[in-house]
This record gives C-alpha cells, sequence and structure tokens, in this order.
C-alpha cells in the first residue's frame, strides 16, 4: 500500500545543480531516506493484508506495500474460483528478497495460521465454508478448507449412493464441518448435511401428496439384491425385487438399469418413517388373465424350469404362470427321488396339464404322462410263468424286492429264492443293485405289484427227493452245521436233512460233531415243508437190535423152554431195552407201508 500522500517537498534542494547534472552532494542520503519511509514496514515470517493485482494459471502477483510485489503459486487458491484482481489477501512473508532480489510470499501458510481458529468457529457456529476436492482418497475425498486437509466421506458427498468420485475432483464446494479430532486434527466435512434439512422439507410435501395406486415417474438411483430404490424428485420409494416384474426375478439388474427413468405404482407408505413402497409390475395385467382361455387339463404345454426342489420344479410357461411338477409326476416308478435327478434350472421341458385353477392361479403338471403308463397292459408285457431280468431295490426280512423297469415292481418272497437253501435273510442270497433273473408268479393290478420267484427258474428237486429219501432208507451225509437244537446234515444225493442230538450219537458212545461224514437213516420226509429228519443211531441200534431178534428166533424150542423161567425171573429188567427196540421198529415199519 502506498504513502505518497505523507511525502513533503525539500526546502533547501538545489535544483540549478540538480539541472546543470552536478551531484547532489549529501541530499542523495535524504532522498533514499525519504523514499523509504514511503514504503510498509515489513518483517520477516509476519502474516499481512495484500492486494491482488494480477494473475494467471500458474501464478498470482501480490502487492504488500513493499518495495516489490510478491508471487504466489496459483495453485494456492485453487479453493476460491472467484479470485480477481483487487481482492485483499492474507500472506505470510517468508523471505523480503531471495537471491533474485524477489519478495517471497505464502497464501497458504497465512491460512494455516489462523485455520484451526477458524474450522473449529465453523463447527460451532453451523457455519457453511469453501473447500477444494483435492484427490480421491479410500472411502472419500481430501478437501482444502482454510488450508487444513479435511476428510470427505463418501457417503457425505451427496445424499444419492456416488458412482463415480472423480468427477468431484478439482471442484470447489460448500461444506459443513461435521466433526473435529482434536487431539489428531483431524477435519470431517459433508456436503449431504446442506441440502439434508431442505430435502426434509421437500419430503414431507411429497409425502403429504401421496396417494395409494397413484403413478409417478422416477429414476432407478441404486440397485441392490433385495430391490430397487427409486428417486420420486427428492424422495426415495423401493421396489422389492418381488413387485419387479410378474415373472421370478434373480437379479433385479435384468429388468432395469441405473439412472433410467421408469412409471411406477404406489403400493404403500409411511409417513413417519417416511418409506415408499413402489410397484412395476403392477402396471401390467397379470399374466394369468392373459392366458389361453383354450387351454385344459390333459393339453401339452412347453416351459421352462425356473426352481428346482426336492420335492418338485416350478415349470415357467409364460412370465408369470408358473406349474409345479411334483415329484411323483416325474416317473411312473413308486420309489420316490429327487427332481434333481430328473431335470435341472434352465431345462426347456414338456409337460401334460394335471390341474388348473384359474381364480386361485393354480396349476400342476406331469411328464411321466408323455409315456405310456406300464401297467395298463401289464399282462401283455409280464404274463404270468414268464422269465425276466430285474435289478434288486432293497431288501426286507420276508423278501426281496425288485425292479423289471422304470415304473413296474415285484417282490421275491424269501421262501421263493430257494427250493433247498435255507435263506435266513435275503442279503445272504444277493444284493442291492444286483441283477437277478426272475419268474412271474402271480400279477396284482390293483395295488400295481407282481409277486416273482427265483426258484421256479429250475425244477422242483423235492419231486425227486421224495423218491429218494423215503423213511427207513439210509443215505451218507456231512455235519455242516452245529446247533443247541441239533446238527444240518447236507446229504450226498442233494438237499439238506437235520438231526436232533439223541440221533447224533456214535456206535462208540461219542457224539458227533461239524465235518463228520456218517451214515444217516430217513426218520421223516415231509415234502410240503421240506424237511428231513435223520438218525445215525439208528443206522446201528436197530440193525443191532433185529441180529438179536433173529438169533432167538433160531434157537431150539426146547431151549427156550428151559431157559424161559431164567428169562423171566432174571432178564426182566435188562430187556426192557430190546423190546423198546423192536416195538418203535414196528411202529416205523407200519408207518413206512
Amino acid at each position: 500500500m502506498s504513502n505518497f500522500k505523507n511525502v513533503q517537498p525539500l526546502d533547501d534542494f538545489n535544483w540549478e545543480e540538480f539541472e546543470n547534472g552536478g551531484s547532489l552532494g549529501s541530499n542523495k542520503n535524504d532522498l533514499e531516506k525519504a523514499y523509504d519511509e514511503t514504503l510498509n514496514k515489513v518483517s520477516e515470517h509476519q502474516v499481512v493484508d495484500g492486494k491482488v493485482i494480477s494473475f494467471d494459471k500458474k501464478e498470482v502477483i501480490i502487492n504488500i506495500g513493499y518495495k516489490s510485489d510478491g508471487i504466489i503459486p496459483a495453485s494456492e487458491f485453487r479453493y476460491n474460483p472467484d479470485l480477481k484482481v483487487g481482492d485483499v489477501v492474507e500472506v505470510y512473508v517468508e523471505n523480503q528478497e531471495d537471491k533474485k532480489g524477489q519478495l517471497i510470499l505464502s497464501h497458504k501458510k497465512a491460512r494455516l495460521s489462523k485455520s484451526w481458529d477458524r474450522v473449529n468457529a465453523a463447527l460451532d457456529n453451523e457455519e457453511v465454508v469453501q473447500g477444494y476436492v483435492k484427490c480421491r482418497t479410500k472411502g472419500g475425498m481430501i478437501v482444502d478448507v482454510f488450508g487444513i486437509e479435511a476428510f470427505l466421506p463418501g457417503s457425505q458427498i451427496d445424499v444419492h449412493p456416488i458412482r463415480d468420485y472423480d468427477v468431484f475432483v478439482g471442484k470447489t464446494m460448500e461444506f459443513k464441518v461435521i466433526k473435529i479430532n482434536q487431539e489428531f486434527k483431524n477435519v470431517v466435512v459433508s456436503h449431504k448435511a446442506l441440502i439434508e434439512a431442505e430435502l426434509e422439507q421437500q419430503k414431507k410435501e411429497i409425502i403429504s401428496k401421496l396417494e395409494k395406486g397413484q403413478v409417478l415417474e422416477g429414476t432407478v438411483k441404486n440397485i441392490t439384491s433385495y430391490g430397487v430404490f427409486v428417486d420420486l424428485g427428492g424422495v426415495d420409494g423401493l421396489i422389492h425385487i418381488t413387485d419387479l416384474s410378474w415373472g421370478r426375478v434373480s437379479n433385479p439388474h435384468e429388468v432395469v438399469e441405473l439412472d433410467q427413468k421408469i412409471n411406477v405404482v404406489i403400493l404403500d407408505f409411511d409417513n413417519e418413517k417416511k418409506r415408499i413402497a413402489l410397484g412395476l409390475k403392477q402396471l401390467t395385467p397379470h399374466p394369468w388373465d392373459a392366458l389361453n382361455a383354450d387351454l385344459k387339463v390333459g393339453d401339452r404345454i412347453n416351459g421352462k424350469v425356473v426352481v428346482i426342489a426336492d420335492y418338485g420344479a416350478f415349470v415357467e410357461i409364460a412370465p408369470g404362470v408358473e406349474g409345479l411338477i411334483h415329484v411323483s409326476e416325474m416317473s411312473w416308478s413308486q420309489h420316490l427321488r429327487s427332481a434333481q435327478d430328473f431335470m435341472h434350472v434352465g431345462d426347456e421341458v414338456e409337460a401334460v396339464v394335471l390341474t388348473l385353477d384359474r381364480e386361485e392361479r393354480k396349476m400342476s403338471l406331469g411328464i411321466k404322462q408323455l409315456k405310456e403308463d406300464p401297467w395298463e397292459a401289464i399282462e401283455n408285457k409280464y404274463q404270468e410263468g414268464t422269465k425276466h431280468t430285474a435289478r434288486v431295490r432293497n431288501f426286507t426280512n420276508f423278501g426281496v424286492f425288485v425292479e423289471l423297469e422304470e415304473g413296474v415292481d415285484g417282490l421275491i418272497h424269501i421262501s421263493d429264492l430257494s427250493w433247498t437253501k435255507k435263506v435266513k435273510h435275503p442279503s445272504e442270497f444277493t444284493q442291492v443293485g444286483a441283477e437277478i433273473e426272475v419268474v412271474v408268479l402271480e400279477i396284482d393290478k390293483k395295488n400295481r405289484r407282481l409277486s416273482l420267484g427265483h426258484k421256479q427258474l429250475e425244477e422242483n428237486p423235492w419231486d425227486t427227493y421224495e423218491t429218494i429219501y423215503t423213511p427207513g432208507s439210509v443215505h451218507t451225509g456231512k455235519i455242516t452245521e452245529m446247533m443247541d437244537k441239533g446238527a444240518v446234515i447236507t446229504l450226498n444225493e442233494g438237499g439238506e436233512g437235520f438231526a436232533t442230538p439223541k440221533h447224533l450219537q456214535k456206535q462208540d458212545g461219542t457224539q458227533a460233531v461239524a465235518g463228520d461224514e456218517l451214515e444217516f437213516k430217513v426218520i421223516e420226509f415231509v415234502k410240503e415243508a421240506k424237511r428231513i429228519i435223520l438218525s445215525h443211531s439208528r443206522t446201528f441200534e436197530e440193525a443191532a437190535a433185529a441180529e438179536e431178534a433173529k438169533k432167538r428166533a433160531a434157537r431150539p424150542a426146547r431151549q427156550k423152554k428151559e431157559e424161559a423161567p431164567v428169562i423171566q425171573n432174571v432178564a426182566a429188567a435188562t430187556t426192557l431195552g430190546d423190546l423198546d427196540a423192536l416195538a418203535q421198529l414196528k411202529a416205523q415199519m407200519e408207518k413206512g407201508e
């Protein structure tokens, strides 16, 4: 700033000498002194006011009333895009003269010297301040406020979600200081806070005019996994994912896109919480209302699998029109499986309409109906007595369940597995998943079940056994299994017999054991029960009794008479066993006859 108005003319100045080019002599010092007095007294490292003389893109020229003007980089004024010539700004004197004799100033340091007090005052007074957005950072932006680097969170830039932060870099904007950490000298600012109060009033006005069923135009501002937020001009509404389309929507991006202008209908709203529920699909007729009026039960339709679960699959035949194919309608088989075994999401399928309820908007479909029910003509393919190959599905204690083809099941009773082998459990005979040859014994069309046999593939060996194992006949056999009640004997001619412990005694008094190969006499043969009762002890006991009887019969009559009193007196008790044996032999022979 200039002080030329204070300069006074020198009374003793020699103008004549000055005009003739003479020396000013001692007056020179006086002149310099007078010149210096016209300038401001400036000290280094102090803050003074200066006036903007000129500026360009690189630098700003500032006059502080010193003998030379100062230069400040234009970047220090980026926060103030309205800077103009004549503006008074505060500057910090760094150096009165550098090596080039230039006055060095700093606007940034001048701002910083008072910035902390100013930013605290802005927080206390809820003052609106200007800031320059310097750059992006994690989670937001860095803003120059009074020379302090403040943090602008991404959520505080605007009331709308910001997708491109870069568009704000280099801009000068208004902010409110919302938080200061005195310890770490951290400052947080918000631009959103400036417009929220105004928007709040706008929201109240907008909501007060809303009505259910009203159709408004809005702009898609955000898309989430559960729905779409729409800006209705100062207030937001949500279109839930289920209200986007009559059809199933897995991703809202399939229906709308960001910044798209769409018409929506108001479904509901809450004055207090300012929540507005919007609908998009409600602007179009329900697809069921447009469904072909001629469609009826029994018709074939094509569709796409949109949802699948264990119990069935939902097939979309038109957007918003779906039918359920229950897993039981996917195959004629009575063995329920998971729907995933038959189809997958996205599959194009053909199905038959099983039920159709237009009022309830429900439809059930089937795909097994596309094939002929194998039980309709079961008698033709699986006649009684015919032989087939089946696959074992599962066991029970009483038999084996098998499948001859999809939808045709049968049971082999445990007694029909083998003519000769005693099967305690079907798992001893076969295994799940194995193939087994069967003969159809009986057809139960009502219950969709076949009675099957396996042993019937061969002739009944008991017809032959009946002629071989006649009671009283003797055969060789091997003891293959010992039990408490007796032993199982495998006979050399085939089949198995059974002997109780008392019939397993050997001639030497010892008891037969597993692995012994002995002679056995048939005591009893029952074809219907497939039972052969054997005895080893009878093979020698009855022979001995018969021999003794033969000897007695051969003795002379006189000897018999002489011996008779002795027999009656002495051997009455000792021959009791023999008499018992003879009595048994007689009874057995009579039975055989």
